[in-house]
């Protein structure tokens, strides 16, 4: 594994960030009423800002604690992309590729929680 100095070194952070860039993107759109892209805004934020603060607690145990945290905000807004996707506010091919996004966001996230409980 390689060395990891800041929250920004790490994948799934990366990776997140870049999700949640998508999302405040895709909601610019006038078709989101405000709840529902407030709500997939803040859960796209919460992934990469529980990784990052979850980091600077200096801890393993409080790092796994809010891995989880954002473990729980991936699965947030998959749901809230289905219900995007259903209710025809973005098409099936944006709602697959957020999907396996989120998905790999996910499992690396796992992978990390898996790594700190060694």
């Amino acid at each position: 594994m390689a060395s990891i100095n800041s929250f920004e070194d790490i994948k799934s952070y990366q990776i997140a960030f870049e999700l949640s860039l998508k999302v405040y993107k895709l909601t610019k759109r006038k078709e989101f009423d405000y709840g529902l892209k407030d709500q997939l805004r803040r859960a796209s934020v919460s992934v990469f800002s529980n990784i990052a603060e979850g980091f600077e607690r200096q801890s393993n145990k409080e790092f796994v604690k809010f891995l989880y945290y954002s473990k729980g905000s991936v699965a947030e807004l998959r749901a809230q992309l289905k219900l995007s996707w259903k209710l025809e506010l973005i098409t099936e091919l944006e709602y697959n590729q957020l999907y396996k996004d989120c998905l790999e966001v996910s499992k690396l996230i796992s992978g990390f929680i898996k790594f700190l409980e060694k």
